[in-house]
């Protein structure tokens, strides 16, 4: 039988909030995680389990069980945002322009929790935990380097679990979505390079400036015109500037920059072929030239449908059926967790975090963000439930 680790968490409850009101104080942006990879590490190993760095802040705690078995990997990121805090609160950050905006110390803090729980079981762990405090989330992404560090190996991870916490979920419900769950999130430059003129005699010269604008459109109509309305896409411009400087002369060059976010590999790459073939398509037609330069980001979140259902089940005993709910869309929001997932089958699940009565309704990335602490616990418990569950899941070899 499994322990109680709704019982444990609340035990906890108040250390874990403590360690999240301690995080939120003192935020740290992306790839400067400094402070808080070291808080980490002195609870890790507090705790007896093994640490060592990857990506230069992120942190791996490596929990070995007492016997044999598989190892899962739990996974919290760390940064803040650049953001001033505007609430009351009396933790609220003491960094002026940065914030936990979006849970991020939520997470780290609920899974310390988690890590105590299981070090405390580690004795009946048919296999190992391996937790990733990753670094860098809001920013180039970390999860990807913490796989170069080889954080996926020695020993190897065969699953992974992680959460974000939501103020679209009251405090108590988890949120499921199998499937595509977050979107690939790429970045594009455009520059449209023609020939200037005076303003008198445009027909001497190349007008970028309207023909930038001829390709924003022609960007816009792929989406309402070329993607199935059932298959979410979206292609957002979010600078435009001419090189011009005159009002009475034509401007030899445009830059633009902006976003592609797509769910799915196909829908990713068919996308990001479409904004290359017409903004050098337009350009040419009307007697320009477009470079095009497309970065790849986050590839977006797919959850894997069994380890979802797995998941489910584990919340399911631990908080009862009522407490799962099933998320019906996926978010356009990006999330580098399925960095992860395209190495090993897992799933990503929603915390709920809202109480109105608290005042916990602002969303993430506002200045007011806030979470209802006694959704803490309750994460840490569900980690704990799902890590212990896939453990001896593997150990069956089902």
């Amino acid at each position: 039988m499994p322990p109680d680790f709704l019982r444990e968490a609340g035990a906890i409850k108040d250390e874990i909030i403590c360690l999240r009101r301690d995080i939120h104080q003192y935020p740290e942006l992306g790839r400067e995680e400094f402070e808080t990879a070291k808080k980490v590490e002195a609870y890790l190993r507090e705790l007896g389990i093994t640490t060592r760095r990857a990506a230069d802040t992120g942190v791996i705690g490596l929990l070995e069980g007492g016997a044999a078995g598989g190892t899962v990997g739990l996974r919290a990121d760390m940064d803040a945002l650049a953001m001033q805090e505007y609430s009351d609160v009396p933790y609220a950050s003491k960094r002026p322009g940065v914030m936990h905006a979006c849970g991020h110390d939520c997470h780290t803090a609920a899974l310390l929790g988690t890590a105590k729980i299981l070090s405390r079981l580690k004795d009946r762990l048919p296999g190992n935990v391996k937790f990733f405090f990753q670094p860098d989330e809001e920013g180039d992404g970390g999860a990807q380097r913490m796989i170069d560090d080889g954080g996926m190996e020695d020993p190897k991870v065969s699953a992974m679990f992680g959460a974000h916490v939501s103020v679209g979920l009251p405090t108590g419900k988890i949120g499921l979505r199998y499937g595509k769950a977050h979107a690939a999130s790429d970045e594009f430059d455009i520059t449209v390079k023609g020939r200037s003129s005076h303003a008198a005699r445009p027909h001497e010269g190349t007008d970028t400036i309207a023909i930038g604008a001829q390709v924003v459109t022609a960007l816009q109509q792929y989406v309402s015109r070329q993607v199935d309305p059932l298959e979410p896409a979206v292609v957002t411009i979010g600078t435009f500037n001419s090189k011009g400087s005159q009002r009475n002369v034509i401007s030899d060059e445009v830059k633009m920059t902006g976003t592609i976010r797509t769910l799915g590999p196909e829908m990713r790459r068919r996308t990001a072929e479409a904004v290359r073939g017409i903004a050098e398509g337009v350009a040419k037609a009307m007697g320009a030239e477009a470079e095009v330069v497309i970065n790849e980001s986050y590839p977006g979140v797919v959850n894997d449908p069994a380890m979802t259902e797995f998941a489910g089940n584990a919340v399911k005993a631990l908080l009862g059926e009522d407490a799962v709910v099933t998320i019906p869309n996926p978010s356009m929001g990006t999330e580098d967790f399925g960095v992860f997932l395209e190495h090993v089958p897992g799933t990503f699940y929603l915390a709920g975090v809202c109480n109105l009565e608290k005042g916990t309704a602002f969303p993430e990335h506002n200045n007011r963000f806030r979470v209802d602490e006694d959704a803490l616990p309750i994460l840490s418990a569900v980690h704990a439930a799902v890590a212990w569950d896939y453990l001896f899941y593997h150990r069956s070899g089902l």
